[in-house]
């Protein structure tokens, strides 16, 4: 199955490269200006759910765009055709196609493509995670001060209840830096290979981050909510990082609480 995701997320990856400015029709998704869809991610959506369905054709779907196919199988593939669309769609080349794999409620691979880089990122529970064929591990740092952290903001950003700019005010106060990428798959990809050192968001979908939590975790790092809680895909918070500035991350989510 991994390959098939592998093979899927490369050939969409591939589509949206090609595309990139020639986006005919954008849409506001539930009436949300931030919250954008074009014909180019369901496209590449389309066209990875055709791969899928060839192959096992009674297997779950949950795709960004089409929502859920329920069929009652064990395995359910959690589908991001376009990890980044706001910056697809202004061209900047910070954008990928992730796909997660789900048997009986458990995340087992999940693969996170970077056409603009060629990198590809995958795990394989109990596998190791994987940056093509070099094996990914977290990085070392232990203070907050030695750490480059990376966040998102929500699309209902003035309204929401999580406070994501307090947290925001509070990690920029102690850590080393914060950037903001526009793709949470990639940052969790980010997090796994070691070029940040933690990850926090609200108000995240499974599609964004069923592929990058397995990643991080097979990387040797630690996912959880907000609280220090096992972390659910179908939860909206989530904090990902080298698993040795967690509870210091905890303590300073907790201060916005």
């Amino acid at each position: 199955m991994i390959e098939l995701a592998i093979a899927a997320a490369q050939e969409a990856g591939a589509f949206l490269k090609e595309r990139v400015g020639k986006v005919l029709a954008i849409e506001e998704k539930f009436g949300q200006a931030r919250n954008l869809v074009s014909e180019i991610d369901k496209g590449s959506e389309a066209g990875i759910i055709r791969r899928i369905k060839a192959r096992y054709p009674d297997h779950d779907i949950l795709a960004e765009e089409s929502g859920l196919q329920h069929t009652g199988s064990d395995y359910r593939w959690i589908i991001d055709p376009l990890d980044g669309t706001t910056n697809f769609l202004h061209a900047v080349p910070i954008f990928c196609v992730t796909i997660g794999i789900e048997f009986k409620g458990e995340i087992i691979a999940g693969v996170t493509y970077d056409p603009n880089r060629d990198e590809l990122f995958t795990a394989e529970l109990g596998s190791g995670a994987f940056l093509g064929t070099q094996q990914l591990h977290v990085s070392t740092a232990e203070t907050m001060i030695q750490s480059l952290m990376v966040t998102g903001f929500p699309y209902n950003l003035g309204e929401n209840k999580d406070r994501p700019l307090d947290h925001f005010g509070n990690f920029a106060m102690a850590s080393q830096g914060i950037r903001r990428l526009g793709s949470a798959a990639l940052d969790l990809a980010y997090v796994a290979s070691g070029r940040f050192d933690g990850y926090w968001e609200v108000s995240l979908n499974p599609w964004d981050m069923a592929a990058g939590v397995l990643i991080v975790r097979e990387a040797g790092g630690r996912t959880t909510d907000f609280m220090g809680n096992a972390l659910s895909v179908y939860q909206k918070q989530v904090l990902a990082t080298n698993g040795r500035i967690h509870s210091l991350c905890l303590d300073i989510l907790n201060k916005s609480q």
